[in-house]
């Protein structure tokens, strides 16, 4: 369910369908209903399953430290860090990039900052369980 999250530019209503999704994979490994009415805490006992965007906003931060500490010349940190000429984004794109939802935590260079690993991993997890506040 969560291949290729490090890359995903997670919005509320996505993190909200993606709990949804979790909740009902979670209720048929179990054999629930909805109609059994069962609080989401019980079944996520029962099951030891961590929560989908909690996972996935830990794997961004990873990868944007990864990323962060990679030379140069990489593809990956050049296809990361490139900004179109145009300022504007197509019809029908997401206005969140990957990238902006780190920055809006950290400074604007985050990159830069990103070569220490405690520091960074500090930073993610105060970020996370904002985040998580905020949607829950």
């Amino acid at each position: 369910m969560t291949y290729g999250c490090q890359t995903w530019s997670l919005t509320k209503i996505i993190g909200n369908k993606l709990k949804v999704a979790q909740r009902a994979m979670e209720r048929k490994f179990l054999g629930i209903k909805i109609k059994d009415k069962l609080p989401c805490k019980n079944i996520r006992q029962q099951t030891h399953i961590k929560d989908v965007v909690l996972f996935a906003e830990r794997q961004k931060w990873n990868w944007a430290g990864h990323v962060a500490r990679m030379s140069d010349n990489r593809w990956t940190k050049r296809a990361t860090e490139w900004q179109p000429r145009i300022g504007k984004r197509s019809r029908g794109r997401q206005p969140l990039r990957w990238s902006d939802s780190i920055a809006k935590v950290k400074v604007r260079l985050w990159h830069r900052e990103a070569g220490d690993k405690n520091r960074l991993r500090l930073d993610a997890e105060g970020h996370i369980l904002q985040w998580m506040d905020e949607t829950s």
